[in-house]
């Protein structure tokens, strides 16, 4: 008993440990106002290279397009789930790029109000008119305008938690991810044509762990202990993470398109333009939840599995066997392969018996997620055994060759575009009730295969019509 309560203690130290980070710096007194937290997309930004020559743009209203107000369990409210404050996280995130020269456009009446001020003051207090002094300088005209603004907001996406509770002692998680969408687009002032336009989404994770413990440790006596705390990203931070790298891939498409440059020259446009788009490859790859997809433009593979099947017959006692298998297949589409198996194994029976058998098979295999990392396949096929002992050996041969059908599932994991490590189960159901060389009862002899194996993909093919994600657009 002592020993079960060590490991449910240990279980909750290592479970606040995972996020130490925020249980160890709780907020125990006030904090001083501090300046504006970093994202890592503003990071990047303001690394860019120095434009050739900042763009000066305008923008009127970047604003919430979604109408969406914050999630409540009980009653409603009416703060909204976004800040109504887009257009100052664009003008500041334009101005960190040093890319654009940002002008006052949200707030233009109050600029044309305070420059009609100054005039009526100059002309009804000036002492010495002089007709050749200089009147305001002209405003700043934009060139660009950029539009758009926060045209969705998805919350609870994902949910979800994990939890144990033993004898008083439990702890649990609990988890949920929301998505703020940005889009951004640059319009020509003089002829009003949409230059470019650009989209991003970001995630929006909240976090709650806790741990309790409810126990009786002497007559009369309980004890009650709870901890735990709860983390959840700012929408805010995630708003300007989202804006700031839609600034930056507006700056980096406008360069591919010949919009801007760099001052440096062509070199370090071409970096700059290369390095973006294998990022974008990548991310345009990606599904909704993380899930990275990989066009596998392979036409044929081999395959070599090591086995463990077990034999039920019309012996009680069950033993493992062993065997291996090679196998070629052939693609026909993204979700279905025709497979030719040969398969060396020993089945065993009862205590001491084991016969060794060769079988061909042909598989027909559905893949179900071909373009994720980790996939399921269900396949199915039938073949013919041929029992390998001689007949004049002083075990029997099983003849004619019984026929079998079998059906498995496999689950593959793509170490490489040319490599996967597999495992699998398969049920063999023979037509024959003699494979065991005894028989009895009206049931044929069947027997279950596990095994793990390794692919090897070839035979590359350009890719043509088919395109494994709609939004996936080769550049």
């Amino acid at each position: 008993m002592n020993f079960i309560k060590k490991i449910i203690s240990l279980f909750l130290i290592s479970f606040l440990l995972i996020g130490c980070g925020s249980y160890f710096n709780q907020p125990v007194t006030q904090q001083k106002a501090r300046t504006g937290e970093v994202t890592p997309s503003s990071k990047k930004l303001k690394e860019l290279p120095l434009p050739k020559e900042p763009i000066v743009v305008g923008v009127y209203n970047f604003k919430d397009q979604t109408g969406q107000y914050k999630n409540v369990e009980n009653g409603s409210t009416f703060s909204t789930a976004v800040s109504q404050g887009a257009t100052t996280m664009l003008i500041k995130s334009l101005e960190d790029s040093k890319w654009f020269t940002p002008i006052e456009r949200e707030n233009l009446p109050n600029l044309l109000n305070e420059r009609n001020i100054i005039r009526s003051t100059r002309d009804e207090y000036r002492k010495n008119k002089n007709p050749n002094e200089p009147n305001l300088p002209p405003l700043l005209y934009a060139g660009i305008l950029l539009e758009g603004g926060i045209v969705s907001y998805d919350s609870n996406i994902i949910t979800g938690g994990l939890g144990a509770r033993y004898f008083g002692v439990g702890a649990s998680t609990q988890y949920r991810q929301d998505r703020i969408t940005v889009y951004l687009r640059a319009v020509s002032t003089s002829n009003g044509r949409v230059l470019k336009t650009v989209y991003i989404s970001k995630t929006i994770l909240s976090q709650a762990v806790d741990a309790s413990l409810f126990r009786y440790v002497n007559f009369q006596r309980l004890l009650e202990v709870e901890t735990g705390y709860t983390k959840n990203e700012p929408v805010q931070l995630a708003m300007k993470d989202a804006i700031d790298k839609a600034v930056e891939a507006l700056i980096i498409e406008g360069i591919n398109d010949n919009l801007w440059k760099v001052k440096e020259g062509e070199d370090p446009n071409n970096q700059l333009v290369q390095d973006y788009y294998k990022e974008k490859e990548i991310e345009q790859s990606t599904l909704l939840y993380n899930r990275i997809q990989t066009q596998r433009d392979y036409k044929n593979y081999f395959s070599f599995t090591a086995n463990a099947p077990i034999f039920y017959g019309d012996y009680t006692t069950k033993r493992l066997g062993y065997g291996f298998s090679l196998g070629y297949a052939r693609k026909f589409s993204n979700h279905f392969n025709l497979q030719l198996n040969t398969t060396f194994q020993e089945l065993r029976y009862g205590e001491t018996f084991s016969k060794k058998f060769f079988d061909i098979s042909l598989n027909g295999e559905f893949v179900l997620l071909p373009f994720d990392k980790f996939t399921p396949t269900v396949y199915a096929g039938a073949g013919i055994m041929f029992d390998l002992d001689k007949k004049g050996n002083r075990t029997p041969t099983v003849y004619p060759p019984p026929k079998k059908v079998q059906v498995g599932l496999s689950f593959m994991y793509y170490a490489s575009q040319s490599v996967g490590i597999k495992m699998f189960a398969e049920s063999n159901l023979t037509f024959s009730d003699n494979l065991d060389l005894v028989e009895n009862g009206k049931r044929d002899d069947y027997y279950l295969n596990f095994g793990l194996g390794i692919n090897y993909y070839f035979g590359r093919k350009k890719i043509k019509e088919e395109i494994m994600n709609p939004e996936l657009i080769e550049e």
